[in-house]
């Protein structure tokens, strides 16, 4: 930690958003709530589908197989159950911010702990801007500035743009998510300035808005495409 982070560290010493015990390690969770939250442990290697037993390291869920998608690495680091739902819906609908530090600072720690070398580059799934304007912030993007300082890998706020407003994807079937997404709902709007990204989002269902967002960045050049986010859906 640098002399600035601990000093910052001893002024306002972490504390567990889910209790109010001190926090661990530097995160905002004390060692029991972090105990609770439902890791990601056994899921698919390319989508990170959760899996309900351990199939062994490198196994692909069905639907990958049948039709791999357009991202060579999903890393979901926690299940979109118990704690998780509610985390994400404080800092998605209730300007909770501070949930995109802890949220952020988990999931750069634990995509530091995997073998691949890290992105170049971060690219936050943009919101339409009606929707930005409504809430006032972009959640992805919190999330990816978190990131971004914890690994030192840079961030792209404005690089992808979401040019047609979609209805909410919350309590949609797969075939109404990608057809809410289909083609044409996002668009670049500069040059990539990488060639290897990770697209940052909160939560992966089926997938739809990310897969549509890797192809428009595979089709201006990039040739080695991650997805990050915070919990993926059973």
């Amino acid at each position: 930690m640098t002399l600035l982070g601990r000093l910052i560290e001893g002024l306002y010493p972490p504390t567990c958003v889910l209790c109010g015990a001190p926090g661990e390690s530097g995160f905002d969770l004390c060692a029991g709530c972090r105990a609770e939250l439902p890791v990601n442990r056994h899921c698919c290697a390319r989508c990170a589908q959760p899996f309900d037993t351990d199939l062994g390291a490198g196994r692909w869920c069905g639907r990958c197989v049948a039709r791999p998608p357009p991202f060579v690495r999903c890393h979901a680091p926690l299940r979109y159950q118990g704690l998780v739902p509610g985390l994400i819906a404080d800092l998605k609908f209730h300007a909770r911010l501070d949930r995109a530090v802890l949220l952020g600072r988990l999931l750069a720690e634990t995509r530091a702990a995997l073998a691949p070398p890290l992105p170049e580059l971060l690219v936050p799934v943009p919101l339409h801007p009606a929707r930005q304007r409504a809430r006032g912030y972009n959640q992805a993007l919190e999330l990816a500035r978190v990131a971004g300082v914890a690994l030192d890998v840079a961030v792209a706020p404005g690089l992808c743009l979401r040019v047609r407003a979609t209805p909410p994807q919350v309590g949609q079937q797969r075939r109404a998510r990608q057809r809410n997404i289909g083609p044409g709902a996002f668009t670049l709007a500069r040059a990539l300035p990488a060639r290897r990204l990770a697209i940052i989002d909160d939560v992966m269902t089926t997938g739809a808005t990310v897969s549509a967002l890797a192809r428009v960045l595979t089709r201006a050049g990039a040739c080695e495409i991650e997805v990050w986010v915070v919990a993926r859906t059973p």
